[in-house]
């Protein structure tokens, strides 16, 4: 899936989403998560996503956040070892398992979420709630796109 070029009015504001996301990118990094009071980005996508979707398999949790199986294998094994996540036989395949969030694991999620929502809300303070709504939307809006057009673009390479 290959996009139409901007068009030279839109680069301006373009290049202005590019360098944002990259300085927040940057920004999130080196700040998102405070040593022993909250769990890194990997841990928290997996657990959240886990909360979302229930028991799943390991290839089914690297195709939600979009990491290669033998990556979520592993970090999935760190979170068993931590009580946060529990691995069951699957019904369906006693060969295969199943990881299930814990009590343990749910508890920290929520106050992992508490914690990054309260960032939030603080950096938002000022803004009107129509302000916050509409960021909310676009964030949500440009997410979903750069998604759909990654896994098209995945989707093509593969094919290539």
């Amino acid at each position: 899936m290959t996009a139409s070029p901007p068009v030279a009015d839109d680069l301006r504001g373009v290049s202005q989403i590019g360098t944002g996301l990259a300085r927040l990118s940057r920004l999130l990094e080196r700040t998102a998560v405070t040593p022993g009071e909250d769990l890194d980005r990997a841990s928290f996508m997996l657990l959240n996503t886990l909360a979302c979707t229930g028991p799943s398999r390991v290839t089914t949790l690297a195709a939600a956040v979009h990491s290669d199986p033998s990556t979520v294998s592993r970090q999935a094994a760190h979170l068993v070892s931590m009580g946060l996540v529990a691995r069951h036989a699957d019904p369906d395949d006693g060969r295969a398992s199943l990881l299930a969030l814990t009590d343990t694991g749910a508890a920290l999620l929520e106050h992992n979420r508490q914690r990054r929502d309260d960032r939030i809300a603080a950096i938002t303070r000022s803004w009107q709630p129509a302000e916050r709504e509409q960021f909310a939307n676009l964030i949500d809006r440009f997410t979903a796109g750069y998604e759909a057009y990654w896994c098209a673009e995945r989707s093509n390479s593969t094919r290539s």
